[in-house]
């Protein structure tokens, strides 16, 4: 089983930055794909990025130009650096991953962060 553990959440003014960490770690598992979601206070929980595991990306319309997923395949890690951060990227993001245990797929969730972007 695979387990998320999240970092790098704080408060932050608009039109600053923050880079969200995420490190997978378990044995016996194998990753498909790696992301960040977030959910706001109201509202779905909604996907934010997702990087698969042969290097693939994509974004959510509304954070494309500045935000970037990226990953270290050596530590496990995912990285979402947020740039030019706006008041509506207010949320607690989650990490998640897809991954096979055997011959069964699964997906894991981190326990959230929370992004808060104010003056």
């Amino acid at each position: 089983q695979v387990q998320l553990v999240e970092s790098g959440g704080g408060l932050v003014q608009p039109g600053g930055s923050l880079r969200l960490s995420c490190a997978a770690s378990g044995s016996g598992s194998s990753i498909i794909a790696m992301g960040w979601y977030r959910q706001a206070p109201g509202k779905q929980r909604e996907l934010v990025a997702r990087i698969t595991s042969t290097g693939s990306t994509n974004y959510a319309d509304s954070v494309k130009g500045r935000f970037t997923i990226s990953r270290d395949s050596a530590k496990n890690t995912v990285y979402l650096q947020m740039n030019s951060l706006k008041p509506e990227d207010t949320a607690v993001y989650y990490c998640n991953a897809d991954y096979w245990y055997g011959f069964v797929r699964k997906t894991s969730w981190g326990q959230g962060t929370q992004v808060t972007v104010s003056s």
